[in-house]
C-alpha cells in the first residue's frame, strides 16, 4: 500500500478549488488536509489549529488576487516544511524560472489532466521534485548569459544524476543506455565549460543545479 501523501491547495478560484479537491479526494493515497484562497489564510489556519500539520505538498496558484508575490508565497510555504507544486494558466518561461529560483519543486499548467497532476504530486513527495514539459521548456530556453541552454533530456539526466542516482540508474529512469546518459552529461559539462563555469565532478553538477535554481529543495541522495 502506498504511503499517504498530505496535500493542501491554495487557489482563489472557488470553482477550480472545489473541483480539484473533489478529484484529489478520489485518489486513495492522497489526503487533502487544507484549502485556502491565500497563503496567509493557509498559514493562519495552521497557526490557530484548524489545519493539521503542514501538508507534504502544497498546490499553489501562481497569481492570486490578493496581489501577493509568487516568490514570497513559495518561500513562506517552503519555510514551514512543505514542498510546492506551482499551478498556472500559462507556461510563461520567465515566471517558471522565477518560481524555481524561489524554491518551487515543480510547475504545471492548469490544462493538465488529473493523472498528470497526481503523478507530479507523487514525484515531489517521494523524490523532491517533478519534471514536466513546462519546466523542461523553460529551462531549455533560459537565455540568461550565465545559464547554459540545456535540451530537455540533458536536463533530465543532469537532475537525476546530480540528485544522487548512479549513472546506470539515471539511464534506466530515462530509458536510455548508460553510454548515452554519459554522453548527455558530457554535453552538459561542455556547455557549462563554454560559459566559464567549469563542471568536472558529480559534486560540481549538484552545485550548478542549486546555483541555477534548476531543482530547488532536492538534496543529493
Amino acid at each position: 500500500m502506498a504511503e499517504l501523501i498530505t496535500v493542501a491547495v491554495v487557489d482563489d478560484d472557488r470553482m477550480l478549488l472545489d473541483g480539484m479537491c473533489h478529484w484529489l479526494g478520489q485518489v486513495p493515497e492522497l489526503r487533502v488536509t487544507a484549502v485556502a484562497a491565500t497563503v496567509t489564510g493557509l498559514l493562519e489556519g495552521a497557526a490557530d489549529g484548524s489545519a493539521a500539520d503542514p501538508a507534504a505538498v502544497v498546490l499553489l496558484d501562481l497569481v492570486l488576487r490578493d496581489d501577493s508575490s509568487p516568490a514570497d508565497n513559495i518561500r513562506r510555504l517552503r519555510a514551514i516544511g512543505s514542498r510546492v507544486l506551482v499551478i498556472s494558466t500559462v507556461p510563461d518561461r520567465d515566471r517558471i524560472l522565477a518560481a524555481l529560483a524561489a524554491g518551487a519543486d515543480g510547475y504545471l499548467t492548469k490544462d493538465n489532466d488529473l493523472p498528470t497532476l497526481v503523478a507530479a504530486i507523487r514525484q515531489i513527495a517521494v523524490e523532491g521534485s517533478a519534471h514536466s514539459p513546462e519546466l523542461a521548456f523553460a529551462c531549455a530556453h533560459d537565455d540568461r548569459p550565465d545559464r547554459p541552454r540545456l535540451a530537455p533530456r540533458e536536463l533530465q539526466v543532469l537532475l537525476d544524476y546530480a540528485a544522487g542516482l548512479t549513472l546506470k540508474a539515471t539511464a534506466r529512469r530515462a530509458g536510455i543506455t548508460p553510454n548515452t546518459a554519459k554522453d548527455y552529461l558530457d554535453r552538459v559539462k561542455a556547455k557549462y565549460q563554454r560559459i566559464g563555469r567549469p563542471t568536472y565532478t558529480k559534486t560540481d553538477l549538484a552545485c550548478r543545479v542549486r546555483e541555477d535554481g534548476l531543482d530547488p529543495g532536492r538534496a543529493p541522495r
